[in-house]
């Protein structure tokens, strides 16, 4: 089964795609469409990658409680669920741009390039996140 890992973000959103056997998440690319475009992206991504279901990133507040962040992540998968018919499953995302600003500290990157990066690794970072936990269960 293939994952896509999206990082949604208002400006920039991060997308990463997993393997069929579930193990490794892999950054693919970085949207800046605006929301209608986006869900539009995202679904031809879908099918060109061969998803089977799409695991969103949930920023949720540091004690575990849902903020307005988790409201417009939630907003936008009611659209892509309008769009397209594969299964989502939402991940908790904090600490995932801290985690790839440390992935991305070493590479040998212009501040620039790193920050075109920096959501898709993201993505990698909550998808992987998400495969660690369902091998766990």
């Amino acid at each position: 089964m293939r994952y896509l890992g999206i990082d949604y973000g208002q400006k920039r959103t991060g997308l990463a795609v997993s393997d069929a056997g579930e193990t490794i998440a892999s950054p693919l690319k970085v949207l800046t469409m605006k929301r209608d475009c986006l869900v539009a992206g995202i679904v031809e991504i879908v099918k060109l990658e061969n998803v089977d279901a799409i695991v969103l990133g949930l920023p949720l507040n540091m004690d575990g409680t849902a903020g307005s962040g988790a409201k417009l992540v939630r907003s936008f998968a009611k659209r892509i669920k309008d769009s397209i018919d594969v299964p989502i499953h939402f991940q908790d995302e904090r600490l995932s741009s801290f985690d790839a600003q440390g992935k991305l500290a070493g590479a040998d990157l212009t501040r620039k390039k790193k920050k075109k990066r920096l959501d898709a690794v993201a993505a990698a970072s909550i998808l992987q996140s998400f495969l660690d936990e369902k091998r766990r269960k």
